[in-house]
């Protein structure tokens, strides 16, 4: 796989881990819109960053083929597993996941790298997903902040 790909992967994990070893359960239990929390958000990537997991092992062994995925279904449908999750422990799912994938993509072939950016299924630049909920986790904490000090 392409190696600047890979520093990605693994620089976004590392924002993410800081992230969420920062994070207060205040901060984890923030509401991000449409029923969404931090914490639900962190179970939501520890949730995508599984499912390529799987997907990338299988087809380690069986080869690739297409996994089809209607995400905004599936994203409603594991909105209340999401929020079951104790905050702080989605927050160490989310690091615990991206590692894996990370790790696992880095031995990826070129071969089956350009196989699965081919079919579609699995997004090997799992980076830009982690950074948009990043991105909007911290937002929020930063809006909320903002307020609190309004408030004072």
């Amino acid at each position: 796989m392409d190696p600047s790909i890979s520093r990605e992967n693994r620089a976004e994990t590392e924002r993410i881990r800081d992230l969420a070893g920062r994070l207060s359960l205040e901060e984890l239990r923030l509401p991000l819109g449409e029923g969404w929390t931090v914490g639900a958000a962190l179970a939501h990537l520890a949730f995508w960053d599984r499912r390529a997991l799987v997907l990338l092992t299988r087809w380690k062994d069986r080869g690739p083929s297409p996994s089809e995925a209607d995400t905004d279904v599936i994203n409603d449908s594991i909105l209340p597993l999401c929020l079951a999750i104790e905050p702080d422990k989605a927050a160490e799912l989310a690091v615990q996941a991206a590692e894996a994938i990370d790790r696992a993509l880095e031995g990826v072939s070129p071969d089956l790298a350009r196989e699965i950016e081919r079919l579609g299924s699995l997004k090997l630049r799992r980076f830009e997903h982690r950074r948009k909920h990043r991105e909007e986790i911290e937002k929020a904490i930063a809006s909320a902040s903002a307020r609190a000090g309004d408030a004072a």
